[in-house]
């Protein structure tokens, strides 16, 4: 090889090599930074259309029995018996308590025989008053022995009303030894046992009459103007039942009805009492028990978004509205009223829209989706 040969290769050689290493990894990375576009979800998607319905709304109820009074005692003394056992089904007049009568009837028998002596003296007061009167008549005595005669009658007549006035009395108090029930009813909680010394006044346990409930709730001035409104004569629907929703969340077979509104609102809350009335043949609903009413309101021409939809950014209302591309738009919209799963629309959105029903929380303002078109009809089972 000659010397310019040998020159050329080590001069040319390494600048090739170079060049052809940077060809590669440049198209190398090239490859590698194509990555792969990611998956479209699909996602239901609902279509609002207005129509008239109507929905239930719950609201937070107080169960009272129709009765429930405090059996409280009438006299002092130690309770000697009782009658019947905690949550005993009793009837108006059974015995239920009785307290330690040997004092009363003391008194008593006592006040008989004062009135006994009351009487006596009253009718030998009659019979002198007869004998004055008839010496009056043959002037054999004054006319003043005839009304000092008279006035000792009426003295000892009213003492004999004094006395028949405390036999009376100490009867009655005789008679509050027994303590009875005051109607048919379930006795509650008995809060002392036999051999208590009680006071006049002391609390023995309530009894209730649980035939029948009141359900008192709470109704905003909105929701009390609506429900006022379908009580007009011209009203679609005129009814005033309602149904209960019990504690665990089952709904109580019997309707009931709205017998009155309170005549005020509440200061604090803006917000009216309610109280409906419910049958309670098996006396499953007990006094102080908790549910929800659920009272049902007509809506005209309504846009109902469900609550899966809605998310909240600054205190306000979003959903993303769905085009005809798959493309998601986030909209704000103002909402009427919430009932249960539902929103009512009251503006920023219209009947036709398409939006997203769930996963929301998963999308971004002009993601794509693949839209699952489900009805409104499926989601409104939720009520």
């Amino acid at each position: 090889m000659s010397f310019l040969s040998s020159f050329l290769l080590r001069t040319l050689l390494p600048g090739l090599l170079g060049a052809t290493l940077a060809g590669c990894g440049t198209n190398g990375q090239a490859d590698t930074g194509h990555a792969a576009e990611p998956d479209i979800p699909t996602l239901p998607v609902t279509r609002l259309v207005a129509h008239d319905t109507v929905l239930a709304r719950d609201y937070v109820a107080d169960i009272q029995a129709v009765r429930n009074v405090e059996l409280r005692a009438r006299v002092r003394g130690f309770l000697e018996k009782i009658y019947v056992d905690e949550g005993q089904t009793v009837k108006k007049g059974q015995p239920l308590f009785q307290i330690n009568d040997a004092e009363y009837r003391t008194r008593l028998a006592r006040a008989r025989a004062a009135l006994s002596n009351a009487t006596a003296r009253a009718r030998v007061a009659s019979l002198q008053l007869d004998r004055v009167q008839l010496l009056t008549e043959k002037n054999i005595i004054s006319k003043t022995e005839l009304d000092v005669a008279q006035a000792k009658l009426a003295a000892a007549r009213s003492t004999m009303e004094e006395a028949r006035s405390a036999q009376a009395n100490a009867a009655l108090m005789l008679s509050y030894t027994t303590i009875r029930a005051p109607f048919d009813g379930v006795v509650n909680r008995e809060l002392l046992k036999v051999g208590s010394l009680i006071d006049d006044g002391t609390l023995l346990t309530t009894v209730s009459d649980t035939r029948a409930v009141f359900a008192y709730f709470n109704v905003s001035e909105a929701e009390y103007l609506a429900y006022m409104k379908t009580r007009r004569p011209d009203s679609a629907r005129r009814t005033n039942q309602v149904r209960l929703v019990l504690a665990d969340g089952t709904l109580y077979a019997p309707t009931g009805q709205i017998e009155t509104v309170e005549s005020q609102f509440q200061a604090g809350t803006g917000a009216i009492a309610f109280r409906a009335r419910f049958a309670n043949p098996e006396q499953l609903l007990k006094h102080g028990a908790t549910g929800k009413v659920r009272l049902a309101n007509p809506v005209t021409d309504a846009l109902l978004v469900p609550q899966k939809a809605v998310f909240e950014q600054q205190d306000k209302n979003y959903v993303y509205v769905v085009d005809a591309r798959g493309q998601v738009r986030q909209r704000n919209f103002v909402p009427q009223s919430r009932l249960n799963a539902f929103y009512v629309v009251d503006s920023g959105l219209k009947a036709g829209e398409q939006i997203v029903c769930e996963g929301v929380q998963d999308l971004r303002d002009g993601s794509r989706i693949t839209p699952r078109p489900v009805t409104l009809t499926s989601l409104t089972t939720a009520l």
